[in-house]
C-alpha cells in the first residue's frame, strides 16, 4: 500500500523529469503593423499568418518598447526598456551600458538549447556573440561570427548570396547626408524576381534545411528567422501585387496631427523621403501613397509566404507538436495616418505591433487577448513556458496567464517611449506613452529632469484615430495624474556618453567578394578558366569557405545528374533549356 502511494506521488515529478524540452521558433518582421487577416484586416491577405494564429493566442494589443528597429529589437531580446540599455537609436550595442547582460537566445543557450538564427533579429552590425551557438547567417551572403568578449569584432565568411533586391540597382550612389550609403532604388518595385532571388526568399529556403538540420540532431533548439519586409522599399514579386486590389485598401480617416497637439512629436517623413522617386514635400500626393499601400500589402503577403514554408516544414519535420512558436514585428508602422510614413512616433499605429504566441496542443489556441502587453514580457514568457528559470530584473512580465486564460484582465499598462526636442516644450525630452485598455497618455519629460513639458492624451476605445488631445479637459485631471504613476524614475533617461564602438571584420574568407551583378558566364570563365565541365572538386575549389553549401549548390546545377557541372548548366543555373 505505501509502495502504491509513493509512486502515485512519484509519478508526476518523473513525468516532469521525462518531458522533452520544449523548442521555439522565434519569427521576427520588420516593420509589420497588425494589418493581418486575424486581426481582423479584411482587405489583408494573410493566410499563413492565420493558421498560426488558429494554433496559438493573438495579442490584441501588444506594444514595442520604441517604435524603431535597434530599441525595440534589443528590449524583446534582453527583457530591458532602451532607457535600461541605453539603447534609444541605431548606433549603439546594448552590451555598452549592460556588458553582463544575459539575453534570451543566451538564456536558451545556457540551459543546453542550440540557438541560431538566420535573417534580421538584432540590427544590422549589432549582433551578438554570447547569445548564438553558431554564426549568423545572411541572406546578403555572409555569416557573421561576433567575438562572445567583444560585440566589435566580427568575423565573416562569405558566400554566394541573392544580392541586391532591385531588379536593377543604381551604381555609384551619392551618399545621404550624414555619410549614409545612399538608396539603390526606388522605394517600391513590382519586382520580376522570384521568391527565393529576394532576400525573404532566400532565408525560409534556407530555414527550411535548418529545421530538418535540427529535427536530426536532436537537440531542442531556440531557431530566429528574421524577415525584413515590408520594410521599405517595397519591393515583392509581382504574383503578390495582383494579390491586392488597391482600390480596396483603405485610405487612413485622419491625416493630419491630432488637435491640440504640437508638430514635435510628428515628423517630416524623412526616412520614406531618402528613396529616389517619392515626390518632395508633404503630404505625400494621393496617388503615390495609393502605390506605397499597394506595396506595402503585397510585401506582408510576399512575407506570409515564406512564413507557410517555415509552417510547412514545422509539420514535415514533425517538430509542430513540441514547438513554441513565437511571431512578432519589431514596431508598428503609419501609412498616412496622421499625415505620417514610418515608424518613429509615439502614436497608436507606431507602437502596435504583432504578437502572436502558439503552444503546442494549446486549449485556448485561437482565441484573443485584448490585454495591452508589451515585447519585454515575451522573455519571461518564452522561460516561462519552456520550463526555464526567469531571470532576475527583467522589466517585463510571464504572458503564461493570458496564454491559459486569454480574457484574463490587464495586469499593468505598457509603455513605449520616443526621443524628441522641442525648445518651446523643454528642450530635450523623453516621451513616455503609457497604454492602458482604453487610454493613451504620452508624457513629454525633460531628459534626466522631472520637469514636464507637454502631455497627450487620447481615448482609444472612442477614438481610435486619436483625433483629438484631451489632455487639457479638466475632467481628465485624475486620470492623468493616476498614469503618470507610471512614469520611470526621474534619470532612468540619463544618456551616458557614446563608446564610438563600431562593429569590424577581423578575419573570414579572404576570396573576392560576390558581385551579384556579374554575369553567370563571365563568372564561370573567371573562376573556371578554359574547363567546359567541372568535377565537383573543381566546383568547389572556386567557391567560398561554406563546403557544405557549395555541395548544395553543385547538386542543383548538375541538371542530368551525371556527376558534373558543365558551363552550359552553370550560366543557367541547372535549368534545362
Amino acid at each position: 500500500m505505501r509502495l502504491t502511494i509513493l509512486l502515485a506521488a512519484l509519478c508526476p515529478l518523473l513525468s516532469a523529469f521525462s518531458a522533452e524540452p520544449l523548442n521555439v521558433l522565434f519569427i521576427a518582421v520588420d516593420d509589420l503593423r497588425p494589418d493581418i487577416g486575424c486581426y481582423g484586416v479584411k482587405h489583408a491577405k494573410t493566410p499563413n499568418i492565420d493558421r498560426l494564429a488558429a494554433r496559438g493566442i493573438v495579442f490584441d494589443k501588444a506594444y514595442c518598447a520604441q517604435a524603431v528597429c535597434s530599441p525595440s529589437r534589443t528590449a524583446i531580446l534582453t527583457g530591458l526598456r532602451p532607457d535600461t540599455t541605453k539603447v534609444w537609436d541605431l548606433d549603439t550595442h546594448f552590451r555598452d551600458a549592460q556588458p553582463d547582460c544575459v539575453t534570451l537566445p543566451q538564456h536558451f543557450r545556457q540551459n543546453g538549447y542550440h540557438t541560431s538564427a538566420l535573417g534580421k533579429i538584432e540590427h544590422h552590425g549589432f549582433e551578438d556573440g554570447p547569445s548564438w551557438t553558431e554564426p549568423r547567417w545572411f541572406p546578403s551572403g555572409q555569416m557573421v561570427k561576433v567575438d562572445e568578449k567583444d560585440w566589435t569584432k566580427h568575423t565573416v565568411t562569405k558566400f554566394e548570396g541573392v544580392g541586391s533586391e532591385f531588379a536593377n540597382p543604381l551604381q555609384d550612389v551619392a551618399k545621404r547626408k550624414g555619410g549614409k550609403a545612399g538608396k539603390q532604388g526606388p522605394s517600391y518595385e513590382v519586382s520580376p524576381k522570384t521568391d527565393d532571388q529576394l532576400p525573404d526568399g532566400a532565408v525560409a529556403a534556407e530555414a527550411v534545411k535548418r529545421l530538418a538540420a535540427l529535427k536530426a540532431a536532436g537537440k531542442p533548439f531556440f531557431f530566429g528567422v528574421g524577415f525584413v519586409k515590408p520594410h521599405l522599399p517595397f519591393v515583392a514579386p509581382k504574383k503578390y501585387w495582383d494579390m491586392h486590389d488597391p482600390e480596396t485598401i483603405p485610405v487612413p480617416a485622419f491625416q493630419s496631427y491630432p488637435e491640440g497637439t504640437p508638430d514635435f512629436v510628428g515628423h517630416t517623413n524623412g526616412e520614406l523621403h531618402s528613396y529616389p522617386g517619392v515626390p518632395a514635400g508633404n503630404p505625400i500626393p494621393a496617388d503615390f501613397a495609393k502605390t506605397l499601400r499597394h506595396g506595402y500589402n503585397a510585401c506582408i503577403s510576399y512575407t506570409d509566404a515564406q512564413i507557410g514554408r517555415l509552417l510547412d516544414a514545422l509539420d514535415k519535420e514533425g517538430l509542430a507538436d513540441n514547438t513554441v512558436i513565437v511571431l512578432w514585428g519589431d514596431h508598428g508602422w503609419q501609412l498616412g495616418e496622421h499625415g505620417l510614413w514610418h515608424k518613429h512616433t509615439n502614436f497608436e499605429f507606431a507602437a502596435r505591433a504583432p504578437l502572436l504566441i502558439a503552444l503546442p496542443k494549446s486549449s485556448t489556441a485561437g482565441k484573443h487577448c485584448a490585454a495591452p502587453v508589451e515585447f519585454v514580457d515575451v522573455y519571461p514568457t518564452l522561460a516561462d513556458v519552456c520550463g526555464l528559470k526567469v531571470q532576475q530584473g527583467l522589466a517585463g512580465m510571464s504572458l503564461k496567464p493570458y496564454l491559459d486564460n486569454p480574457d484574463a484582465p490587464m495586469q499593468k499598462p505598457a509603455i513605449s517611449i520616443y526621443p524628441r526636442s522641442s525648445k518651446d516644450h523643454g528642450g530635450n525630452l523623453m516621451g513616455y506613452s503609457v497604454r492602458t485598455e482604453q487610454w493613451r497618455c504620452t508624457f513629454w519629460r525633460k531628459r534626466n529632469a522631472a520637469d514636464i513639458g507637454f502631455i497627450e492624451l487620447y481615448d482609444e476605445q472612442n477614438d481610435p484615430n486619436e483625433t483629438a488631445n484631451l489632455a487639457t479637459k479638466p475632467e481628465h485631471a485624475a486620470l492623468i495624474e493616476s498614469l503618470k504613476k507610471h512614469l520611470p524614475p526621474t534619470g532612468s533617461d540619463f544618456a551616458p556618453k557614446k563608446s564610438g564602438k563600431v562593429a569590424k571584420a577581423i578575419g573570414g574568407s579572404k576570396g573576392k567578394a560576390y558581385d551579384p551583378n556579374e554575369p553567370r558566364d563571365k563568372r564561370y570563365d573567371r573562376l573556371y578558366p578554359g574547363k567546359p565541365k567541372l568535377t565537383e572538386a573543381e566546383y568547389l575549389a572556386g567557391q567560398g569557405s561554406d563546403k557544405e553549401e557549395a555541395k548544395a549548390r553543385f547538386v542543383k546545377l548538375d541538371g542530368d545528374k551525371d556527376g558534373f557541372v558543365t558551363r552550359e548548366e552553370f550560366i543557367s543555373s541547372g535549368k534545362k533549356k
